[in-house]
């Protein structure tokens, strides 16, 4: 099947279980490309929820920031990251380090900011010789597929993203919050919404309390907009999960998920969740020189285990307050 966002754009190749794809020629370059189809590549986004675009032949950062810049309306600073990023020019970061044969569960970028990306760009430099590809699920169809009964509890209590820093695992804390110095955490912290505690051997325990169902600010659609699955200690290798309890015990660890009112998650939960999600994955590998544009409210995304070395830089644009998602129950959230 075979559709058009508009007379200037090339077709949009839809298949099932694969990423909207789109072939590009771009004569004048990959800036000028982006240029000119800036409108309609957004409006294939909006139709479906993201769309890979394949022969823009970008080969270094400059022309990836370039390509950035002319697509979105505003590049964000990466704020409260759950890993670190290598940071390439204002906007344009490394994907997140994590471990190369450890699965990254599909998740919505930052979906526990009070301003959010409304907009993913990713752009292969490198592609791995196995796996890596970066996989997209469609949030309201994950909503719609998952029990009435789980999501009515997440609705009325939301979640919980509990964190503690360290400087061994994820981000530390100059790396999440930009800066070391603590007058200016704290009243990021405050002004966040995030409650935050110093221990005594001078690291930061983080509660943040968020919505995990939001209403698409464009379209009004629910969506299932969280990271409970990604970020909870079910999701981590069992013999990962294991050492760093031991390490940090089981009220302390690196980052954590709750209910919204605090009770835990069981692994059942979070078992459910991957399901839902992987039946409702559509993937396509990477391929050097690809760009991808991804509805971060709509659309999840995950990063798959892969062999080999991977080039993947990332832009998150376009901010969206989070009140805007869903104003009739965010308040109670937070």
């Amino acid at each position: 099947m075979v559709s058009s966002t508009s007379a200037s754009l090339a077709e949009v190749q839809l298949s099932p279980g694969g990423v909207p794809l789109l072939p590009a020629e771009p004569g004048t370059g990959a800036p000028g490309w982006a240029s000119e189809h800036r409108d309609t590549l957004r409006a294939a986004v909006d139709e479906h929820g993201s769309v890979l675009v394949r022969g823009l032949g970008l080969s270094d950062a400059a022309d990836v920031a370039a390509v950035f810049e002319r697509l979105a309306t505003e590049l964000m600073k990466d704020r409260e990251a759950f890993a670190s990023r290598e940071v390439y020019s204002a906007g344009v970061y490394s994907s997140s380090a994590w471990p190369q044969n450890q699965p990254m569960c599909m998740h919505h970028e930052l979906s526990y900011r009070l301003e959010v990306p409304g907009l993913l760009l990713f752009a292969c430099l490198g592609a791995p010789t196995e796996g890596g590809a970066t996989a997209v699920s469609d949030s309201p169809t994950v909503l719609d597929a998952l029990p009435a009964d789980l999501v009515r509890r997440f609705e009325q209590e939301g979640w919980l993203l509990t964190r503690s820093y360290n400087d061994e695992i994820g981000a530390t804390v100059a790396e999440s919050f930009g800066t070391d110095d603590r007058a200016e955490i704290e009243n990021y912290c405050r002004t966040n919404a995030i409650e935050f505690e110093w221990q005594p051997d001078g690291g930061l325990r983080t509660r943040q309390r968020r919505s995990a169902v939001v209403h698409h600010p464009v379209t009004g659609r629910r969506c299932w907009f969280n990271q409970v699955a990604f970020l909870n200690e079910w999701t981590m290798d069992p013999e990962i999960r294991e050492y760093l309890i031991d390490v940090y015990g089981a009220d302390a660890l690196p980052f954590n998920t709750c209910f919204g009112g605090g009770d835990p998650i069981g692994e059942d939960v979070v078992a459910l969740l991957n399901r839902v999600y992987e039946a409702n994955t559509a993937r396509e590998p990477w391929q050097a020189g690809d760009l991808m544009l991804v509805d971060n409210i709509r659309t999840a995304h995950s990063r798959e285990p892969f062999e080999g070395s991977r080039e993947v830089l990332v832009g998150l644009a376009d901010p969206v307050r989070r009140a805007d998602l869903s104003p009739s129950t965010e308040a109670g959230a937070r």
